[in-house]
């Protein structure tokens, strides 16, 4: 090939490839727009483990969308307060909130099926419900009936009972007690004389200083020591039987959700698991520390009673009786979830138990 020749090939070839470049660089950005999206979180930011989630959400989006996809996060009461986060992301205010579903009860109970419900499944459980028993699926079919689209970001664990200014020893000590205590909860506890109120995180201190409220329960050890319940109630119970393993959930604005491109909704949906396992494992590391430092400040650990957790187990059988006569979409989830847990505790008692059971006793004879 003579040098003519050569260059008149090569100009056709450089011309061929900047056409193709500037072709591709529209082709690239319709395929990875620039969205930018607000949410809003039902926490105050203090409560760095529980309103973090949020933030490794929006750090997750951001770094696997190369910055095109982002997520601007605001605490409780920066947009709305922190119980209307749902209301504001079906109505099309911002396009997601971080929130406990069970806040939500009062729409519908079927709401605190996707956070917590008493004596239902632990963490662990109800990631494997999410996940792998269907448990997506079906929160999904009810939260479209509400305009929103739900994915898991975040989970607490078992939760502790709460902090009360008095002892409680018997079902008496419950009659006429003002607890702050959210959603399905509360419903179960009136039935033994509580008096449930619903506050927002952020607005429970001073509730619980200025005698307001009697009790709270909040989430566990290192968020509770944050907001200083110790410094107004002295007697801290456990378990939080109507918290096994809550979740919270990344609700998106459905027709937001369904305008994503398909590898934006992937990332929204890796983030999400993401932040689900990250803040479990932030609780199992930060509470073992928090509770031992709770003692040494004056907390009295106490475990509920055996009468007490038996009445209030059979009141809360009494509860789901109830809705499911009156509540189609409710008893769905519920008998799903019901038949997910029988077999997932039949389970769990030979290896897991049985295991964490000698553990815990090498732990008791100071072995470990």
């Amino acid at each position: 090939m003579d040098r003519r020749s050569f260059i008149k090939k090569a100009g056709v070839a450089g011309a061929g490839a900047a056409a193709s470049a500037v072709l591709a660089a529209p082709a690239i950005a319709q395929e990875n727009p620039k969205v930018t999206w607000r949410l809003t979180s039902s926490f105050p930011k203090a409560l760095d483990t529980i309103f973090g989630a949020a933030n490794d959400v929006a750090d997750h989006v951001k770094a696997a969308s190369n910055g095109n996809f982002e997520i601007q996060v605001f605490s409780g009461g920066e947009i709305v307060p922190g119980l209307q986060a749902n209301d504001a992301v079906a109505a099309g205010t911002v396009e997601m909130s971080h929130t406990a579903n069970y806040y939500y009860w009062g729409k519908d109970p079927t709401y605190a099926l996707a956070t917590a419900v008493p004596f239902g499944l632990n963490a662990r459980l109800q990631n494997a419900w999410f996940y792998q028993g269907g448990g997506n699926e079906l929160m999904n079919e009810f939260f479209a009936t509400q305009g929103l689209y739900g994915l898991p970001a975040g989970n607490t664990g078992a939760q502790m009972g709460g902090w009360f200014r008095k002892e409680i020893n018997t079902l008496d000590d419950l009659k006429g007690l003002k607890m702050r205590i959210g959603g399905f909860a509360g419903k179960v506890m009136e039935k033994l004389g509580v008096v449930p109120q619903q506050i927002a995180g952020g607005d429970i201190y001073p509730a619980l200083e200025k005698g307001t409220i009697d009790a709270t329960e909040w989430v566990g050890p290192y968020d509770d020591q944050k907001l200083g319940f110790f410094k107004v109630a002295q007697y801290y119970y456990y378990p939080g039987w109507w918290e096994g393993g809550a979740a919270l959930h990344a609700m998106v604005n459905l027709e937001k959700w369904n305008s994503l491109p398909p590898h934006y909704q992937a990332i929204l949906q890796d983030a999400c698991a993401f932040a689900n396992a990250n803040m479990l494992a932030k609780y199992d590391v930060k509470n073992p520390v928090a509770v031992k430092e709770l003692v040494g400040s004056g907390a009295v650990l106490r475990p509920f009673s055996q009468e007490i957790l038996t009445a209030c187990y059979e009141a809360a059988l009494s509860t789901y009786e109830e809705i499911n006569g009156s509540n189609a979409g409710f008893k769905k989830i519920y008998d799903s979830q019901l038949a997910f847990k029988k077999d997932a505790y039949l389970w769990m008692q030979l290896p897991d138990y049985t295991f964490d059971t000698f553990m815990m006793m090498q732990q008791r004879a100071n072995k470990l």
